[in-house]
């Protein structure tokens, strides 16, 4: 459908869904075209036709109409020629444990195109596309919940015969068998020859019907576009092959016109499919390879201070914007030398390029012999990626681990620049622990467990305190074992999160900034989400900055000791910031916290 939508000059950027209300005759005169092709299912125009994607177009109210009117677009189309199918995509957005999304919400969001769907007059459902087996789960419970019509639920794999979590043929039907499916198959992402080795893999482990949905090969570059090259003559044969390894529905997806389906048609006509032998898949395969993480006090010297309740210093270091690592290295000597407990590695704060985390951390690790704490965003990295990193950073001897979402791009110099934010700290939070059990996000083993002490940030000055607090709930629940502040200027906040948070007894670092000048005070205060700094810090920051930069840095370095006083009985340990990373602030404040604590 949108290979020929954008034929027929749909641009990209415009919602297609939607194309339902606004140009109907085009997505009929689409579907009529693979009606005379000899297509027996027609898919309906609503591949994103959910709330959650409709929301970016101002269209999520829409949602039950645009399905019901694709139903009667896609009906008037098939003439009684074919079956209708509605189909339903993914969210587009992360669902626990990898995101901030409850089951509960994603199945409502799915329920509102399923009501349109089934209001229609859809003759079954076809799920497809999904990466995230539960995601497709709780989809099925959304159709479920509305119809019993039939169901074709379709994950999509690469050539490894996994999705992009890494979850196998054999654990996708062990999930799906669960559940009251009709057929299973896969669609999308790869070409005919690799989906011939999916359904082989399949038919041997399903008594269940199967679909096969290849795109028309793999797209290549063509100019600004992007163009499938399977020839019509090549997709038949596959589909002749497919139905010969146990497949029941064969058609195509991405890139696959009237052409390729008519040619699918005259190849299949007669054949029949074998059968094959099922064999049992247990669904407790996953849990069966899980092992025990190592005890916390083992993991790295942060998570045996964590775990005896000794008191933890840690200090921010920022890594360079270039590539030269000496004065990195020196600034982390230098902090070993003053005593601190690890060195915290920022990771490209405030949407600017530096160095990456996970060098930076290797390298202060290797010459320096100082303990890390890699800071790793979610902003700039898919989940493999992020999986990639992880495995590489474990096996560099990193050991902890402060998992954040990230500030957007926009925040620093680089405006166009996109963000990712394929999981967020709550589903990395996930995907780590896992780690931690020898599993990675499929349930797949990865040999020996990772040994990461995991740790996330709070905000105790969010603007939405209940919405902070039930993320950070929720990033307990997913595996944190230790949290960081954010800079704490108004002790009383701090000690109200801390008390409406007290059930989940988590160890914090108070995050410690001494203030280097007025400017800087109104920069936190104004500029940074989630700092608060009080107008009588600001004053006596004002006072002070009267009395030259001098006394300003010097009141702000008072101020940030009092801060440290009063948050010692409430916290495990600080973690020291300072504007622009510089260690000589960390390094006077340090010897000023050694200082006010000496026998006297």
């Amino acid at each position: 459908m949108g290979t020929m939508l954008y034929n027929r000059g749909v641009f990209v950027n415009v919602c297609y869904d939607e194309l339902n209300l606004r140009e109907p005759d085009i997505v009929r005169e689409v579907h009529a075209a693979y009606v005379r092709a000899g297509a027996e299912i027609i898919e309906t125009n609503t591949f994103g036709g959910n709330p959650v994607k409709l929301s970016s177009h101002g269209l999520d109210a829409r949602t039950e109409e645009i399905n019901r009117v694709a139903v009667d677009i896609a009906r008037a189309a098939a003439n009684g020629r074919a079956c209708v199918a509605g189909a339903i995509g993914p969210l587009g957005i992360r669902i626990e444990p990898w995101g901030p999304t409850g089951r509960d919400d994603a199945e409502a969001y799915f329920g509102r195109q399923v009501r349109g769907l089934v209001e229609g007059g859809v003759d079954g459902f076809i799920l497809e596309t999904f990466s995230d087996v539960e995601e497709l789960l709780t989809a099925v419970r959304a159709v479920r919940a509305q119809s019993d019509l039939p169901i074709i639920a379709q994950t999509t794999v690469g050539e490894d015969g996994k999705t992009s979590y890494g979850t196998t043929i054999e654990k996708i039907v062990a999930a799906l068998h669960t559940h009251a499916v009709d057929v299973i198959g896969f669609n999308c992402s790869v070409g005919p020859a690799a989906m011939l080795d999916a359904v082989e893999r399949l038919a041997e482990l399903t008594d269940r019907p199967i679909s096969a949905q290849p795109n028309a090969g793999l797209p290549r570059a063509v100019g600004d576009r992007k163009i499938y090259l399977a020839s019509p003559e090549y997709m038949g044969q596959y589909a002749r092959r497919l139905i010969e390894a146990g497949a029941r529905f064969v058609g195509g997806c991405c890139g696959t016109t009237p052409d390729h389906v008519k040619t699918i048609h005259d190849y299949v006509a007669s054949l029949h499919p074998r059968r094959a032998p099922v064999i049992s898949v247990g669904p407790t395969a996953e849990l069966a390879s899980a092992v025990q993480p190592a005890p916390l006090a083992e993991r790295s010297g942060l998570g045996k201070r964590l775990a005896t309740g000794q008191f933890v210093t840690t200090v921010e270091l920022v890594p360079p914007r270039g590539w030269e690592s000496a004065p990195l290295v020196a600034e982390g000597r230098r902090l070993k030398e003053a005593g601190v407990d690890a060195v915290s590695v920022v990771d490209s704060p405030r949407g600017r390029s530096r160095m990456g985390v996970l060098p930076a951390a290797f390298l202060l690790e290797r010459e320096v012999g100082v303990e890390t704490v890699m800071h790793y965003t979610c902003r700039d990295r898919n989940m493999l990626g992020m999986l990639s990193d992880l495995l590489g950073a474990a096996a560099a001897g990193i050991r902890n681990i402060l998992i954040i979402t990230g500030d957007p791009p926009a925040m620093g110099p680089y405006p166009d620049a996109t963000a990712v934010f394929d999981i967020d700290a709550i589903g990395l939070t996930n995907v780590v622990h896992r780690l931690n059990h020898g599993l990675d996000p499929g349930g797949s083993t990865i040999g020996e467990p990772t040994r990461y002490v995991i740790g996330v940030a709070l905000n105790q000055g969010a603007v939405d305190l209940d919405k902070e607090i039930e993320r950070y709930g929720w990033k307990v629940e997913a595996g944190a074992e230790f949290a960081v502040t954010q800079p704490v200027f108004d002790v009383p906040q701090l000690e109200q999160f801390f008390e409406r948070t007290k059930q989940w007894n988590v160890p914090a670092l108070a995050g410690i900034w001494p203030l280097t000048s007025l400017r800087n005070a109104e920069f936190l205060a104004n500029e940074v989400p989630g700092v608060h700094v009080p107008p009588e810090v600001l004053d006596r920051m004002r006072g002070a900055q009267a009395h030259g930069s001098d006394a300003a840095r010097a009141e702000g370095t008072a101020i940030a000791l009092e801060v440290y006083e009063r948050v010692r009985p409430l916290v495990h340990g600080v973690q020291i910031s300072v504007p622009y990373g510089r260690v000589e602030t960390a390094l006077s404040f340090l010897d000023a916290t050694a200082s006010s604590r000496a026998p006297t």
